[in-house]
């Protein structure tokens, strides 16, 4: 993937558990737009109610103003199992950015803070949660837990990636797919945030990791970030510029327009593909636009976890 100029660490969130609170906050408040109509602030605290499950638990009050059946949760209750992966290489640090906040977020920015904000749901609805984080050297996996020291050294490690002083070379996708997939092993529903750029480039062997993540039943999403404005519109001003491969360091120098059709269909036509493969292999592709907001990740969360369970 070409960029545009060199790349800086940002720095980190003020404070990343009330700030992924405020956006779980606002998805709630505007949830009653959403196909999900009754399920107010007060979902993370209750469940589906299944037919055949016992009556016991009903909330009865919740009833009367949804129209719907939702049981109460209990502390002891885990009924989900999730893992969730970050892609932590040089590109991901895209567009480059010296503060992050809600309205000002790059790749890992927006990584970093959806994934605070299902840890922030995870929590509430008592489920266990792991984290992974992968680049060119190192991995960070946490297994699944639901104890608040879990949560907060899980936001401690994400909080970390945003203070990058040194930034990776190269991105080991499926190398490190792999590791992660073999240390999985209790079914669980499986988030990748990715933005799908690396170096190592046989797609084959990139899709048999992918794979390798959906054995023992964990369900997967494929969460593609890309900044849709630069990487996907390659809108730029046609002005002389030298475009950089963070990934390898390549460069090009040329004017924005000259190739900008060109580039258009390709990375529409690889996105297209990122689908179709993904769907042959029951795997879930979303393509996420990092300028815009949260409702996507939330949206898919909801409806994963109701088939999930």
């Amino acid at each position: 993937m070409i960029v545009q100029s060199e790349l800086h660490n940002a720095t980190l969130f003020q404070n990343l558990e009330l700030l992924a609170s405020q956006v779980v906050e606002g998805f709630i408040s505007g949830i009653h737009k959403s196909p999900f109509h009754g399920f107010s602030a007060e979902f993370a605290e209750h469940k589906i109610y299944n037919n055949g499950e016992s009556t016991k638990h009903i909330d009865w009050k919740l009833f009367a103003k949804t129209d719907k059946l939702y049981t109460k949760r209990y502390e002891e209750e885990t009924n989900l199992r999730c893992h969730i992966i970050l892609d932590n290489s040089t590109s991901m640090y895209y567009p480059e950015l010296k503060n992050l906040d809600i309205n000002n977020l790059n790749k890992i920015g927006f990584g970093v803070l959806a994934i605070a904000a299902l840890m922030h749901i995870l929590k509430k609805q008592r489920d266990a949660v792991g984290l992974s984080i992968y680049a060119d050297k190192d991995t960070f996996y946490a297994t699944e837990k639901g104890s608040e020291r879990h949560h907060q050294m899980l936001l401690a490690q994400l909080n970390e990636v945003c203070n990058v002083t040194k930034l990776q070379s190269e991105t080991k996708t499926y190398t490190y797919l792999h590791l992660i997939a073999e240390k999985l092993k209790r079914r669980s529903l499986v988030f990748l945030f990715t933005d799908m750029f690396q170096t190592e480039t046989d797609d084959e062997q990139l899709f048999e990791a992918l794979r390798h993540l959906k054995y023992n039943k964990h369900e997967v999403v494929l969460f593609h970030l890309l900044d849709y404005k630069k990487e996907v519109d390659f809108d730029f001003e046609n002005t002389p510029k030298r475009f950089v491969d963070v990934e390898t360091g390549a460069s090009i120098d040329l004017y924005a327009d000259t190739i900008q059709k060109a580039y258009q269909q390709s990375i529409k036509s690889y996105m297209q593909q990122l689908k179709l493969k993904c769907a042959q292999y029951r795997i879930k592709y979303i393509p996420v636009d990092v300028a815009g907001d949260f409702s996507t990740i939330f949206n898919t969360y909801m409806t994963e976890r109701q088939n999930f369970l």
